[in-house]
């Protein structure tokens, strides 16, 4: 049993929290920043992550009539693309544990005329209201560091995949190519923030998000954590560097 005078923490960036604690302040920056998310997102990559989410989507290889399911979708980058692929005999579950973001996501895709084989649910990722073996492929993009657990979000969603179907984590990752951590260092605690007060009025929560990025595991540490939730053939790509990487892992 924990101590309840010594409960465990997590990081929140770089602050050590209760863990009872970082869903709610996750929450803040997301409410926060939901409307400026997308522009901000082009910004601060300068448009490549769309080449990574692109990247994502075809090593996925979703076919017509197939349920998928995007976590943390937000503002359904991944969802859109994914429901156009599975056509109308498939179905697109987006589901995110911030309200602001849902809502969102669900005005870009019915702007985009995606309505029908999409459905919108607020779940926590650690603990999903699906049944087991659901899904045929799950996607995650760049929402895996901000859960509490990444094991136990790692383990729900490997309890909802089917049989035979795929996981595949889009995140920022370790840079390998010598030289390019310290630019991106500079880049991400000098650059980014100030991006964040500019665009989104919200240099704190964009402060965050670059401090997040340097706590998530390395590619070796979270290809070791899916591994560890039952997930076999696990392997990753680095994207740009390794600034990103997509992992891959199936559930036979």
């Amino acid at each position: 049993m924990m101590d309840k005078d010594n409960p465990k923490t997590t990081h929140f960036g770089y602050e050590e929290v209760p863990e009872a604690e970082k869903a709610g302040r996750v929450g803040d920056v997301f409410r926060s920043v939901a409307n400026k998310y997308d522009v901000m997102n082009d910004a601060m990559s300068f448009g490549v992550h769309r080449v990574w989410k692109r990247f994502a989507i075809e090593q996925a290889g979703v076919r017509r009539g197939q349920r998928i399911l995007d976590v943390a979708g937000g503002t359904g980058d991944l969802a859109a693309k994914l429901a156009t692929r599975v056509g109308d005999t498939g179905k697109v579950v987006l589901a995110d544990i911030n309200e602001a973001m849902l809502a969102r996501g669900r005005e870009r895709l019915v702007e985009k005329g995606l309505v029908g084989n999409v459905e919108y649910v607020q779940a926590d990722a650690e603990n999903l209201p699906f049944p087991d073996d659901h899904f045929d492929c799950i996607t995650i993009a760049f929402g895996l560091r901000n859960v509490t657990r990444i094991p136990a979000a790692l383990a729900s969603m490997f309890r909802v995949l089917a049989p035979g179907g795929k996981l595949l984590v889009l995140e920022f990752s370790k840079p390998v190519v010598p030289g390019l951590g310290s630019l991106y260092d500079a880049y991400s605690f000098s650059v980014l923030p100030v991006m964040g007060k500019v665009i989104a009025k919200d240099e704190a929560s964009y402060r965050y998000l670059a401090e997040s990025i340097r706590k998530h595991p390395d590619q070796e540490t979270l290809k070791g954590m899916m591994q560890d939730v039952g997930f076999e053939r696990v392997g990753y790509f680095n994207l740009s560097g390794g600034i990103v990487a997509l992992h891959k892992g199936y559930k036979f």
